[in-house]
Protein backbone atom coordinates (compact mmCIF):
# COMPACT_ATOMS: atom_id res chain seq x y z
CA UNK A 1 0.00 0.00 0.00
CA UNK A 2 1.69 3.24 -1.16
CA UNK A 3 1.11 6.57 0.59
CA UNK A 4 1.94 10.25 0.13
CA UNK A 5 1.24 13.31 2.27
CA UNK A 6 0.89 17.07 2.03
CA UNK A 7 0.34 19.66 4.80
CA UNK A 8 -1.40 23.01 5.17
CA UNK A 9 -1.39 25.45 8.11
CA UNK A 10 -4.72 27.12 8.84
CA UNK A 11 -5.67 29.85 11.34
CA UNK A 12 -8.93 28.99 13.10
CA UNK A 13 -10.82 30.94 15.74
CA UNK A 14 -11.74 29.31 19.03
CA UNK A 15 -15.04 29.93 20.79
CA UNK A 16 -13.48 32.13 23.52
CA UNK A 17 -14.87 35.66 23.59
CA UNK A 18 -13.53 38.82 25.13
CA UNK A 19 -15.53 41.55 26.82
CA UNK A 20 -16.34 42.99 23.40
CA UNK A 21 -18.23 39.83 22.56
CA UNK A 22 -15.90 39.01 19.69
CA UNK A 23 -13.59 35.99 19.62
CA UNK A 24 -10.27 36.95 21.21
CA UNK A 25 -8.10 33.85 20.94
CA UNK A 26 -6.86 32.03 17.88
CA UNK A 27 -5.25 28.66 17.57
CA UNK A 28 -2.96 27.46 14.81
CA UNK A 29 -3.76 24.04 13.46
CA UNK A 30 -1.75 21.80 11.16
CA UNK A 31 -3.88 20.01 8.61
CA UNK A 32 -2.19 16.99 7.06
CA UNK A 33 -3.66 15.21 4.06
CA UNK A 34 -2.72 11.55 3.80
CA UNK A 35 -3.33 9.85 0.44
CA UNK A 36 -2.96 6.12 -0.06
CA UNK A 37 -4.09 3.46 -2.52
CA UNK A 38 -5.77 0.21 -1.63
CA UNK A 39 -6.37 -0.76 -5.24
CA UNK A 40 -5.05 0.68 -8.44
CA UNK A 41 -8.32 2.44 -9.24
CA UNK A 42 -9.16 3.76 -5.76
CA UNK A 43 -7.60 6.63 -3.82
CA UNK A 44 -8.63 7.45 -0.27
CA UNK A 45 -7.92 10.69 1.56
CA UNK A 46 -7.86 11.15 5.31
CA UNK A 47 -7.52 14.51 7.09
CA UNK A 48 -5.81 14.82 10.50
CA UNK A 49 -6.08 18.13 12.40
CA UNK A 50 -3.55 18.83 15.18
CA UNK A 51 -3.52 21.86 17.51
CA UNK A 52 -0.02 23.39 17.51
CA UNK A 53 -0.21 26.18 20.08
CA UNK A 54 -2.84 24.85 22.49
CA UNK A 55 -2.20 24.28 26.21
CA UNK A 56 1.00 22.35 26.91
CA UNK A 57 0.79 18.68 27.86
CA UNK A 58 2.43 17.36 31.03
CA UNK A 59 2.97 13.64 31.50
CA UNK A 60 2.97 12.53 35.15
CA UNK A 61 4.62 9.10 35.06
CA UNK A 62 4.50 8.30 38.79
CA UNK A 63 2.06 8.95 41.62
CA UNK A 64 1.93 12.63 42.56
CA UNK A 65 -0.04 14.30 45.35
CA UNK A 66 -3.46 15.67 44.39
CA UNK A 67 -2.51 19.26 45.25
CA UNK A 68 0.33 19.14 42.74
CA UNK A 69 -1.79 17.55 40.02
CA UNK A 70 -4.52 20.17 40.50
CA UNK A 71 -1.95 22.95 40.20
CA UNK A 72 -0.69 21.43 36.94
CA UNK A 73 -4.25 21.15 35.55
CA UNK A 74 -4.78 24.89 35.98
CA UNK A 75 -2.07 25.50 33.42
CA UNK A 76 -1.81 22.44 31.18
CA UNK A 77 -3.34 19.24 29.94
CA UNK A 78 -2.24 16.55 32.39
CA UNK A 79 -1.78 12.88 31.47
CA UNK A 80 -1.33 10.68 34.56
CA UNK A 81 0.00 7.39 33.20
CA UNK A 82 1.80 5.19 35.73
CA UNK A 83 3.99 2.06 35.44
CA UNK A 84 4.96 2.76 31.84
CA UNK A 85 7.51 0.48 30.23
CA UNK A 86 10.53 2.23 28.66
CA UNK A 87 9.02 1.60 25.23
CA UNK A 88 5.65 3.08 26.25
CA UNK A 89 7.36 6.14 27.74
CA UNK A 90 9.33 6.73 24.54
CA UNK A 91 6.11 6.45 22.52
CA UNK A 92 4.18 8.92 24.69
CA UNK A 93 6.93 11.49 25.16
CA UNK A 94 6.75 12.92 21.63
CA UNK A 95 3.33 14.33 22.54
CA UNK A 96 4.45 15.96 25.81
CA UNK A 97 6.03 19.29 26.76
CA UNK A 98 6.96 18.25 30.31
CA UNK A 99 7.50 15.03 32.24
CA UNK A 100 7.28 14.50 36.00
CA UNK A 101 8.81 11.41 37.63
CA UNK A 102 9.90 10.18 41.03
CA UNK A 103 12.80 7.73 41.47
CA UNK A 104 11.27 4.71 39.73
CA UNK A 105 11.23 5.99 36.13
CA UNK A 106 14.44 6.10 34.10
CA UNK A 107 14.57 9.18 31.89
CA UNK A 108 17.24 7.95 29.50
CA UNK A 109 18.85 9.39 26.39
CA UNK A 110 16.34 7.39 24.36
CA UNK A 111 13.50 9.31 26.01
CA UNK A 112 14.98 12.66 25.00
CA UNK A 113 15.69 11.43 21.48
CA UNK A 114 12.12 10.12 21.18
CA UNK A 115 10.71 13.50 22.20
CA UNK A 116 12.01 14.96 18.91
CA UNK A 117 12.73 18.27 20.63
CA UNK A 118 9.25 18.80 22.10
CA UNK A 119 10.13 17.92 25.71
CA UNK A 120 11.09 21.17 27.45
CA UNK A 121 11.12 20.26 31.17
CA UNK A 122 11.69 17.15 33.29
CA UNK A 123 10.60 17.47 36.90
CA UNK A 124 11.98 15.10 39.54
CA UNK A 125 9.58 14.94 42.50
CA UNK A 126 12.32 14.64 45.13
CA UNK A 127 15.99 15.46 45.53
CA UNK A 128 18.12 12.85 43.75
CA UNK A 129 18.29 12.89 39.96
CA UNK A 130 20.30 9.69 39.40
CA UNK A 131 17.49 8.38 37.17
CA UNK A 132 17.69 11.31 34.72
CA UNK A 133 20.36 11.52 31.99
CA UNK A 134 21.43 15.12 32.60
CA UNK A 135 23.89 15.23 29.72
CA UNK A 136 21.23 14.09 27.26
CA UNK A 137 18.73 16.57 28.72
CA UNK A 138 21.13 19.46 28.21
CA UNK A 139 22.05 18.35 24.70
CA UNK A 140 18.36 18.34 23.78
CA UNK A 141 17.69 21.72 25.37
CA UNK A 142 15.55 20.25 28.14
CA UNK A 143 15.61 21.81 31.61
CA UNK A 144 15.66 19.43 34.59
CA UNK A 145 14.25 20.65 37.93
CA UNK A 146 13.84 18.93 41.28
CA UNK A 147 12.11 19.50 44.63
CA UNK A 148 14.89 19.68 47.23
CA UNK A 149 13.20 21.33 50.22
CA UNK A 150 9.83 19.70 50.87
CA UNK A 151 11.32 16.47 52.25
CA UNK A 152 13.55 18.15 54.84
CA UNK A 153 11.44 17.76 57.98
CA UNK A 154 10.25 14.26 57.06
CA UNK A 155 13.84 13.03 56.55
CA UNK A 156 14.97 14.65 59.81
CA UNK A 157 12.10 13.08 61.75
CA UNK A 158 12.88 9.67 60.29
CA UNK A 159 16.51 10.08 61.30
CA UNK A 160 15.48 10.80 64.89
CA UNK A 161 12.99 7.92 64.80
CA UNK A 162 15.76 5.51 63.79
CA UNK A 163 18.10 7.01 66.40
CA UNK A 164 15.68 6.40 69.25
CA UNK A 165 14.42 3.05 67.95
CA UNK A 166 17.98 1.79 67.62
CA UNK A 167 19.07 2.97 71.06
CA UNK A 168 16.14 1.15 72.71
CA UNK A 169 16.06 -1.95 70.43
CA UNK A 170 12.46 -1.24 69.46
CA UNK A 171 12.39 -3.30 66.24
CA UNK A 172 14.11 -6.33 67.78
CA UNK A 173 11.96 -6.25 70.92
CA UNK A 174 8.78 -5.95 68.84
CA UNK A 175 9.73 -9.00 66.77
CA UNK A 176 10.56 -10.93 69.94
CA UNK A 177 7.21 -10.20 71.62
CA UNK A 178 5.31 -11.14 68.45
CA UNK A 179 7.23 -14.42 68.43
CA UNK A 180 5.80 -15.18 71.88
CA UNK A 181 8.92 -14.27 73.88
CA UNK A 182 9.42 -11.92 76.82
CA UNK A 183 13.12 -10.95 76.88
CA UNK A 184 13.39 -7.77 78.94
CA UNK A 185 17.05 -8.11 79.90
CA UNK A 186 18.18 -8.96 76.37
CA UNK A 187 16.88 -5.69 74.97
CA UNK A 188 18.25 -3.27 77.53
CA UNK A 189 19.04 -0.09 75.62
CA UNK A 190 21.20 3.00 76.05
CA UNK A 191 20.17 6.56 76.94
CA UNK A 192 20.63 9.51 74.59
CA UNK A 193 20.96 12.19 77.26
CA UNK A 194 24.52 13.47 77.54
CA UNK A 195 25.76 11.40 74.61
CA UNK A 196 27.70 12.97 71.72
CA UNK A 197 26.01 12.93 68.30
CA UNK A 198 28.17 13.68 65.25
CA UNK A 199 26.07 15.04 62.39
CA UNK A 200 28.00 14.44 59.17
CA UNK A 201 26.64 17.04 56.75
CA UNK A 202 25.11 20.19 58.21
CA UNK A 203 22.71 21.11 55.43
CA UNK A 204 18.93 21.36 55.67
CA UNK A 205 18.31 17.85 57.03
CA UNK A 206 21.45 17.74 59.17
CA UNK A 207 20.62 21.01 60.89
CA UNK A 208 17.02 19.87 61.59
CA UNK A 209 18.30 16.61 63.08
CA UNK A 210 20.68 18.66 65.25
CA UNK A 211 17.83 20.80 66.59
CA UNK A 212 15.84 17.74 67.55
CA UNK A 213 18.83 15.94 69.08
CA UNK A 214 19.58 18.99 71.23
CA UNK A 215 16.02 18.75 72.49
CA UNK A 216 16.73 15.18 73.55
CA UNK A 217 19.63 16.36 75.70
CA UNK A 218 22.43 15.26 73.38
CA UNK A 219 25.73 17.07 72.83
CA UNK A 220 25.85 17.73 69.08
CA UNK A 221 28.94 18.25 66.95
CA UNK A 222 28.97 18.46 63.15
CA UNK A 223 31.29 18.26 60.18
CA UNK A 224 30.57 20.16 56.97
CA UNK A 225 33.21 22.21 55.12
CA UNK A 226 30.56 24.65 53.89
CA UNK A 227 28.48 25.13 57.02
CA UNK A 228 28.62 28.72 58.32
CA UNK A 229 29.96 28.70 61.88
CA UNK A 230 27.45 31.33 63.02
CA UNK A 231 24.50 29.20 61.86
CA UNK A 232 25.89 26.22 63.76
CA UNK A 233 26.48 28.29 66.89
CA UNK A 234 22.91 29.58 66.74
CA UNK A 235 21.69 25.99 67.14
CA UNK A 236 24.32 25.19 69.77
CA UNK A 237 26.38 22.94 67.50
CA UNK A 238 30.17 22.86 67.31
CA UNK A 239 31.77 22.42 63.86
CA UNK A 240 34.77 20.07 63.93
CA UNK A 241 37.01 18.20 61.50
CA UNK A 242 35.96 14.88 59.97
CA UNK A 243 38.39 12.83 62.07
CA UNK A 244 37.42 14.60 65.29
CA UNK A 245 33.73 14.03 64.59
CA UNK A 246 33.94 10.28 63.98
CA UNK A 247 36.47 9.62 66.75
CA UNK A 248 34.61 11.40 69.54
CA UNK A 249 31.00 10.46 68.75
CA UNK A 250 28.79 8.00 70.58
CA UNK A 251 26.26 8.26 67.73
CA UNK A 252 26.90 9.23 64.10
CA UNK A 253 24.10 10.48 61.85
CA UNK A 254 24.89 10.71 58.12
CA UNK A 255 23.46 13.54 56.02
CA UNK A 256 26.12 14.00 53.36
CA UNK A 257 25.53 13.70 49.61
CA UNK A 258 26.91 10.84 47.55
CA UNK A 259 29.82 12.23 45.53
CA UNK A 260 33.17 10.90 44.38
CA UNK A 261 34.73 12.19 47.61
CA UNK A 262 32.07 10.72 49.95
CA UNK A 263 31.58 7.32 48.26
CA UNK A 264 32.30 4.63 50.89
CA UNK A 265 33.71 7.31 53.18
CA UNK A 266 32.81 5.10 56.16
CA UNK A 267 35.26 2.30 55.38
CA UNK A 268 37.64 0.00 57.26
CA UNK A 269 40.11 2.83 57.81
CA UNK A 270 37.55 5.22 59.28
CA UNK A 271 35.69 2.59 61.31
CA UNK A 272 39.02 1.91 63.03
CA UNK A 273 39.12 5.55 64.21
CA UNK A 274 35.72 5.34 65.96
CA UNK A 275 34.91 4.69 69.60
CA UNK A 276 34.20 1.04 70.34
CA UNK A 277 30.43 0.71 70.58
CA UNK A 278 29.52 3.65 68.32
CA UNK A 279 26.03 3.65 66.79
CA UNK A 280 25.34 4.81 63.21
CA UNK A 281 22.21 6.20 61.50
CA UNK A 282 21.98 6.71 57.74
CA UNK A 283 19.03 8.43 56.06
CA UNK A 284 21.22 10.07 53.37
CA UNK A 285 22.63 7.87 50.59
CA UNK A 286 23.53 4.19 50.85
CA UNK A 287 26.78 4.54 48.94
CA UNK A 288 28.49 6.65 51.61
CA UNK A 289 28.98 3.48 53.67
CA UNK A 290 31.15 0.56 52.61
CA UNK A 291 28.57 -2.08 53.53
CA UNK A 292 31.06 -4.98 53.74
CA UNK A 293 33.24 -2.90 56.06
CA UNK A 294 30.19 -2.10 58.21
CA UNK A 295 29.36 -5.79 58.62
CA UNK A 296 32.94 -6.43 59.78
CA UNK A 297 32.76 -3.49 62.18
CA UNK A 298 29.46 -4.81 63.60
CA UNK A 299 30.89 -8.30 64.04
CA UNK A 300 33.97 -6.87 65.77
CA UNK A 301 31.90 -4.73 68.13
CA UNK A 302 33.42 -1.48 66.87
CA UNK A 303 29.93 -0.51 65.73
CA UNK A 304 27.37 -1.61 68.30
CA UNK A 305 24.31 -0.95 66.16
CA UNK A 306 23.29 0.59 62.84
CA UNK A 307 19.93 1.99 61.71
CA UNK A 308 19.71 2.27 57.93
CA UNK A 309 17.07 3.69 55.61
CA UNK A 310 19.20 3.68 52.45
CA UNK A 311 21.43 1.11 50.78
CA UNK A 312 23.98 0.90 47.99
CA UNK A 313 21.58 -1.23 45.93
CA UNK A 314 17.84 -0.81 46.52
CA UNK A 315 16.12 -3.01 47.29
CA UNK A 316 19.03 -4.94 48.86
CA UNK A 317 19.40 -8.67 48.35
CA UNK A 318 17.16 -10.79 50.57
CA UNK A 319 20.18 -12.68 51.86
CA UNK A 320 22.20 -9.54 52.56
CA UNK A 321 24.44 -10.07 55.61
CA UNK A 322 23.93 -6.44 56.55
CA UNK A 323 20.13 -6.59 56.47
CA UNK A 324 20.05 -9.88 58.35
CA UNK A 325 22.48 -8.74 61.05
CA UNK A 326 20.83 -8.81 64.48
CA UNK A 327 22.21 -5.38 65.37
CA UNK A 328 20.87 -3.62 62.28
CA UNK A 329 17.52 -1.85 62.07
CA UNK A 330 16.43 -1.38 58.45
CA UNK A 331 13.64 0.55 56.74
CA UNK A 332 12.85 0.65 52.98
CA UNK A 333 13.92 4.23 52.13
CA UNK A 334 11.11 5.89 54.08
CA UNK A 335 12.84 9.23 54.75
CA UNK A 336 10.40 11.23 52.65
CA UNK A 337 7.39 9.02 53.21
CA UNK A 338 4.95 11.15 55.16
CA UNK A 339 1.63 12.40 53.82
CA UNK A 340 2.69 15.99 54.43
CA UNK A 341 6.04 15.59 52.66
CA UNK A 342 4.43 13.91 49.66
CA UNK A 343 1.97 16.79 49.23
CA UNK A 344 4.77 19.31 49.73
CA UNK A 345 6.93 17.66 47.08
CA UNK A 346 3.97 17.55 44.69
CA UNK A 347 3.34 21.28 45.05
CA UNK A 348 7.04 22.19 44.87
CA UNK A 349 7.68 20.22 41.68
CA UNK A 350 4.43 21.37 40.06
CA UNK A 351 5.35 25.01 40.66
CA UNK A 352 8.84 24.46 39.29
CA UNK A 353 7.59 22.73 36.11
CA UNK A 354 4.86 25.29 35.43
CA UNK A 355 7.31 28.13 36.01
CA UNK A 356 9.82 26.59 33.61
CA UNK A 357 7.16 26.13 30.93
CA UNK A 358 6.32 29.81 31.32
CA UNK A 359 9.96 30.65 30.64
CA UNK A 360 10.86 31.63 34.20
CA UNK A 361 14.32 30.85 35.57
CA UNK A 362 14.11 27.95 38.01
CA UNK A 363 16.16 28.15 41.22
CA UNK A 364 15.98 24.35 41.47
CA UNK A 365 17.33 23.69 37.95
CA UNK A 366 19.99 20.98 38.05
CA UNK A 367 21.40 21.05 34.51
CA UNK A 368 23.06 23.74 32.44
CA UNK A 369 20.90 25.90 30.17
CA UNK A 370 21.64 26.21 26.46
CA UNK A 371 24.32 28.81 25.70
CA UNK A 372 24.65 30.55 22.30
CA UNK A 373 27.14 28.59 20.23
CA UNK A 374 29.37 31.55 19.41
CA UNK A 375 29.70 32.55 23.07
CA UNK A 376 30.38 29.00 24.20
CA UNK A 377 32.99 28.50 21.48
CA UNK A 378 34.94 31.58 22.55
CA UNK A 379 34.68 30.96 26.30
CA UNK A 380 34.95 27.15 26.25
CA UNK A 381 38.60 26.84 27.40
CA UNK A 382 38.08 29.58 30.02
CA UNK A 383 34.94 27.83 31.29
CA UNK A 384 37.02 24.70 31.87
CA UNK A 385 39.75 26.79 33.53
CA UNK A 386 37.24 28.51 35.84
CA UNK A 387 35.73 25.24 37.09
CA UNK A 388 39.13 23.63 37.66
CA UNK A 389 40.46 26.62 39.58
CA UNK A 390 37.38 26.39 41.82
CA UNK A 391 37.99 22.67 42.36
CA UNK A 392 41.66 23.26 43.18
CA UNK A 393 40.94 26.09 45.59
CA UNK A 394 38.30 24.24 47.64
CA UNK A 395 40.47 21.11 47.90
CA UNK A 396 43.26 23.24 49.38
CA UNK A 397 41.00 24.26 52.28
CA UNK A 398 41.78 22.36 55.48
CA UNK A 399 38.99 20.22 56.95
CA UNK A 400 36.73 22.07 59.36
CA UNK A 401 37.30 25.47 57.74
CA UNK A 402 34.08 27.02 56.43
CA UNK A 403 34.37 28.61 52.98
CA UNK A 404 32.58 31.97 53.07
CA UNK A 405 34.48 34.60 51.09
CA UNK A 406 35.79 34.05 47.58
CA UNK A 407 37.30 36.72 45.37
CA UNK A 408 37.60 36.19 41.62
CA UNK A 409 39.81 38.40 39.49
CA UNK A 410 39.60 38.52 35.69
CA UNK A 411 42.44 40.15 33.73
CA UNK A 412 41.46 41.15 30.20
CA UNK A 413 42.18 43.72 27.50
CA UNK A 414 38.47 43.96 26.76
CA UNK A 415 36.21 46.64 28.12
CA UNK A 416 34.03 45.48 31.04
CA UNK A 417 30.87 45.66 28.90
CA UNK A 418 32.43 43.28 26.35
CA UNK A 419 33.09 40.53 28.89
CA UNK A 420 30.10 38.76 30.43
CA UNK A 421 31.48 36.83 33.40
CA UNK A 422 28.25 35.17 34.54
CA UNK A 423 29.09 31.82 32.97
CA UNK A 424 32.66 31.94 34.33
CA UNK A 425 31.42 32.83 37.81
CA UNK A 426 28.91 29.97 37.64
CA UNK A 427 31.66 27.53 36.73
CA UNK A 428 33.86 28.71 39.61
CA UNK A 429 30.92 28.22 41.99
CA UNK A 430 30.37 24.80 40.41
CA UNK A 431 34.00 23.89 41.09
CA UNK A 432 33.81 25.15 44.67
CA UNK A 433 30.58 23.37 45.61
CA UNK A 434 30.14 20.19 43.57
CA UNK A 435 33.17 18.22 44.89
CA UNK A 436 31.59 18.06 48.36
CA UNK A 437 27.89 18.37 47.54
CA UNK A 438 25.11 16.62 45.65
CA UNK A 439 23.96 19.96 44.19
CA UNK A 440 24.35 20.38 40.42
CA UNK A 441 25.45 23.92 39.71
CA UNK A 442 24.88 25.76 36.44
CA UNK A 443 24.29 29.23 35.06
CA UNK A 444 20.68 29.16 36.23
CA UNK A 445 21.21 28.23 39.86
CA UNK A 446 24.85 29.17 40.62
CA UNK A 447 24.29 32.46 42.44
CA UNK A 448 21.24 31.09 44.26
CA UNK A 449 23.18 28.01 45.40
CA UNK A 450 26.15 30.09 46.59
CA UNK A 451 23.89 32.43 48.56
CA UNK A 452 21.99 29.50 50.05
CA UNK A 453 25.27 28.08 51.36
CA UNK A 454 26.56 31.37 52.73
CA UNK A 455 29.21 31.67 50.01
CA UNK A 456 30.00 35.30 49.12
CA UNK A 457 31.54 35.75 45.67
CA UNK A 458 33.12 39.09 44.77
CA UNK A 459 34.51 39.84 41.32
CA UNK A 460 37.23 42.23 40.20
CA UNK A 461 38.26 43.09 36.65
CA UNK A 462 41.74 44.23 35.75
CA UNK A 463 41.99 46.06 32.41
CA UNK A 464 45.18 45.20 30.52
CA UNK A 465 46.84 46.91 27.58
CA UNK A 466 46.98 44.93 24.39
CA UNK A 467 44.71 43.25 21.86
CA UNK A 468 41.18 42.34 22.96
CA UNK A 469 41.21 39.39 20.57
CA UNK A 470 41.28 36.94 23.46
CA UNK A 471 38.48 37.40 26.01
CA UNK A 472 40.77 36.81 29.02
CA UNK A 473 44.43 36.80 29.97
CA UNK A 474 44.06 35.10 33.37
CA UNK A 475 41.64 34.14 36.14
CA UNK A 476 42.58 34.25 39.82
CA UNK A 477 40.58 32.67 42.67
CA UNK A 478 41.20 33.58 46.32
CA UNK A 479 39.56 32.12 49.44
CA UNK A 480 39.99 34.20 52.58
CA UNK A 481 39.70 33.47 56.31
CA UNK A 482 40.45 29.75 55.98
CA UNK A 483 43.31 27.40 56.81
CA UNK A 484 45.04 25.46 54.04
CA UNK A 485 46.16 21.84 53.95
CA UNK A 486 49.05 23.07 51.75
CA UNK A 487 50.62 26.12 53.42
CA UNK A 488 52.42 27.19 50.25
CA UNK A 489 49.05 27.94 48.65
CA UNK A 490 48.65 30.87 51.08
CA UNK A 491 49.57 34.18 49.46
CA UNK A 492 51.54 36.98 51.16
CA UNK A 493 48.21 38.61 52.07
CA UNK A 494 46.97 35.45 53.81
CA UNK A 495 44.46 33.95 51.37
CA UNK A 496 44.48 30.66 49.49
CA UNK A 497 45.31 31.78 45.95
CA UNK A 498 45.35 29.92 42.63
CA UNK A 499 45.77 31.52 39.24
CA UNK A 500 45.42 30.13 35.75
CA UNK A 501 45.68 30.90 32.05
CA UNK A 502 44.67 29.22 28.82
CA UNK A 503 47.61 28.19 26.62
CA UNK A 504 46.96 26.70 23.18
CA UNK A 505 43.38 26.04 24.23
CA UNK A 506 44.42 24.09 27.37
CA UNK A 507 43.81 25.37 30.96
CA UNK A 508 47.05 25.80 32.93
CA UNK A 509 47.75 26.48 36.61
CA UNK A 510 50.28 29.34 36.60
CA UNK A 511 50.41 30.38 40.25
CA UNK A 512 49.69 28.94 43.69
CA UNK A 513 50.18 31.18 46.70
CA UNK A 514 53.29 33.23 45.92
CA UNK A 515 54.89 30.55 43.73
CA UNK A 516 54.88 30.72 39.93
CA UNK A 517 54.24 27.33 38.31
CA UNK A 518 53.15 26.15 34.87
CA UNK A 519 51.25 22.88 34.67
CA UNK A 520 48.42 21.70 32.43
CA UNK A 521 45.16 21.11 34.29
CA UNK A 522 44.52 17.71 32.75
CA UNK A 523 44.21 14.58 34.88
CA UNK A 524 45.07 15.40 38.50
CA UNK A 525 47.77 17.30 40.34
CA UNK A 526 50.38 16.80 43.04
CA UNK A 527 51.92 19.87 44.70
CA UNK A 528 55.14 19.47 46.73
CA UNK A 529 57.13 22.06 48.66
CA UNK A 530 60.81 21.44 49.29
CA UNK A 531 62.55 22.13 52.58
CA UNK A 532 64.40 25.46 52.69
CA UNK A 533 66.21 25.34 49.35
CA UNK A 534 65.61 24.32 45.76
CA UNK A 535 67.45 20.99 45.84
CA UNK A 536 68.73 19.14 42.76
CA UNK A 537 67.32 15.66 42.13
CA UNK A 538 63.84 16.23 43.58
CA UNK A 539 62.09 15.79 40.23
CA UNK A 540 63.82 12.45 39.69
CA UNK A 541 62.94 11.11 43.15
CA UNK A 542 59.25 11.93 42.86
CA UNK A 543 59.10 10.73 39.26
CA UNK A 544 60.67 7.39 40.20
CA UNK A 545 58.10 6.76 42.96
CA UNK A 546 55.23 7.44 40.58
CA UNK A 547 56.81 5.31 37.84
CA UNK A 548 56.95 2.33 40.21
CA UNK A 549 53.14 2.53 40.47
CA UNK A 550 52.71 2.99 36.68
CA UNK A 551 51.38 6.51 37.24
CA UNK A 552 52.06 8.55 34.13
CA UNK A 553 53.43 12.07 34.68
CA UNK A 554 51.98 14.39 32.04
CA UNK A 555 53.60 17.66 33.11
CA UNK A 556 56.02 18.83 35.74
CA UNK A 557 56.90 22.39 36.73
CA UNK A 558 59.00 23.90 39.52
CA UNK A 559 58.26 27.39 40.80
CA UNK A 560 60.58 29.18 43.18
CA UNK A 561 61.01 32.59 44.77
CA UNK A 562 64.70 32.84 43.76
CA UNK A 563 67.57 30.44 42.86
CA UNK A 564 68.29 27.98 45.71
CA UNK A 565 65.30 29.28 47.66
CA UNK A 566 62.02 27.57 48.58
CA UNK A 567 60.42 25.82 45.60
CA UNK A 568 57.03 24.30 44.81
CA UNK A 569 56.86 21.43 42.35
CA UNK A 570 53.61 20.92 40.44
CA UNK A 571 53.16 17.49 38.89
CA UNK A 572 50.34 16.57 36.53
CA UNK A 573 49.37 12.87 36.66
CA UNK A 574 47.02 10.87 34.43
CA UNK A 575 46.15 8.22 37.03
CA UNK A 576 45.35 8.45 40.73
CA UNK A 577 48.41 7.47 42.80
CA UNK A 578 47.96 4.86 45.52
CA UNK A 579 48.07 5.84 49.17
CA UNK A 580 51.38 4.00 49.42
CA UNK A 581 53.02 6.03 46.66
CA UNK A 582 51.75 9.31 48.15
CA UNK A 583 53.11 8.21 51.52
CA UNK A 584 56.53 7.56 49.94
CA UNK A 585 56.53 11.06 48.43
CA UNK A 586 55.78 12.52 51.86
CA UNK A 587 58.67 10.54 53.34
CA UNK A 588 61.28 12.10 51.05
CA UNK A 589 63.42 14.16 53.49
CA UNK A 590 63.48 17.21 51.23
CA UNK A 591 59.65 17.33 50.96
CA UNK A 592 58.24 19.62 53.62
CA UNK A 593 54.59 19.29 52.54
CA UNK A 594 52.57 17.93 49.65
CA UNK A 595 48.95 17.60 48.56
CA UNK A 596 47.13 15.49 45.97
CA UNK A 597 44.30 17.30 44.13
CA UNK A 598 41.65 15.69 41.95
CA UNK A 599 40.47 17.59 38.90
Amino acid sequence: MAASASSTILKLRTSSTAASGRPSLSTTFGVTTLSFRRRRDQRHRRFVVLALDAKPTILVAEKLGAAGVNLLKEFANVDCSYNLTPEELCTKISLCDALIVRSGTKVSREVFESSAGRLKVVGRAGVGIDNVDLAAATEHGCLVVNAPTANTVAAAEHGIALLTAMSRNIAQADASVKAGKWERSKYTGVSLVGKTLAVMGFGKVGSEVSRRAKGLGMHVIAHDPYAPADRARAIGVELVSFDEAISSADFISLHMPLTASTSKILNDENFAKMKKGVRIVNVARGGVIDEEALVKALDAGIVAQAALDVFTVEPPAKDSKLIQHENVTATPHLGASTMEAQEGVAIEIAEAVVGALKGELAATAVNAPMVPAEVLTELKPFVALAEKLGRLAVQLVAGGSGVKNVKVTYASARAPDDLDTRLLRAMIIKGLIEPISSVFVNLVNADFTAKQRGLRITEERVILDGSPESPLELIQVQISNVESKFASAISDSGEIKVEGRVKDGIPHLTKTGSFEVDVSLEGSLILCRQVQVDQPGMIGKVGSILAEENVNVSFMSVGRIAPRKQAVMAIGVDEEPTKQSLKKIGEIPAVEEFVYLKL
